[in-house]
């Protein structure tokens, strides 16, 4: 069985573990299962095994040094003028406008994850393609990481939250069926520190023993089964994005 006692003794290292299941049943009995209680967690589904935890400004800071993100941000917020779907009243914070952003298609530092295990799977399989043999399924600890924010500000007096932190950025829209029904929520964490380097160099702040990012991986061989099993749960194209018609291709 994975993630015993046994198994996390083992193979948890630096508050990150990684667990290689092979099939879909497996991921659904232990989501339901060991993890069924685990409300702590928030969950994000990647393509490939290999790529970091990182936001799509990140990943636009490797190839564009000079990449101005105050610069971009302000070219957005002209943009929305007065677009019903965002409550300005609200929208207080860069924070709240890069989530906002994300939601336009915007590259932005935010990551998006879900509270479902179940959806983080979908978007880690919706898409075709033979590349990688595995996919994976991230769940991060949500609460422990607000603990660690908590010691860090403490011990580092006058630094800066976006040069600690990893942030949770609340969605502020009026009326956002789609981030509803993707069970939708952001983080932000420094510029240029992926979720897994973030843990690994604050972990000790903590218990060692804690599991703070969790990577289960799947067979890409399972991609069929996986898609046909979360349209029994009514999660697919339709009810994850019930703004674009059916005929798009997402």
């Amino acid at each position: 069985m994975i993630l015993t006692r046994d198994y996390l003794a083992r193979n948890l290292s630096e508050g990150v573990i990684t667990a290689d299941l092979s099939s879909w049943e497996e991921f659904s009995n232990l989501v339901t299962g060991r993890l069924l209680n685990t409300s702590n967690y928030i969950w994000r589904g990647q393509r490939s095994p290999d790529w970091l935890l990182e936001p799509t400004f990140d990943r636009m800071l490797k190839k564009f040094n000079n990449y101005d993100s105050l610069r971009h941000l302000k070219s957005f917020k002209i943009g929305t003028g007065g677009r019903g779907e965002l409550n300005r009243e609200n929208t207080e914070s860069d924070d709240d406008w890069w989530a906002a952003g994300l939601h336009n298609g915007l590259v932005t530092p935010l990551l998006e994850w879900t509270i479902s295990p179940f959806i983080a799977a979908y978007f880690a399989f919706c898409e075709g393609g033979n590349e990688q043999e595995k996919r994976s399924i991230y769940a991060f600890a949500q609460r422990v990481a607000l603990v660690i924010n908590k010691e860090l500000k403490m011990k580092n007096p006058g630094v800066s939250e976006d040069d600690l932190f990893v942030k949770y950025i609340e969605p502020v829209f009026d009326d956002d069926s789609r981030l509803a029904n993707q069970g939708g929520v952001f983080t932000k964490s420094p510029r240029g520190v992926d979720i897994e380097r973030w843990v690994k160099e604050n972990y000790s702040v903590v218990s060692k023993a804690k599991v703070i990012l969790l990577k289960l991986t799947l067979p890409n061989a399972e991609r069929t089964t996986i898609l046909k099993a979360l349209n029994r749960l009514n999660i697919n194209k339709a009810t994850l994005f019930p703004e674009v018609p059916n005929n798009v291709k997402l």
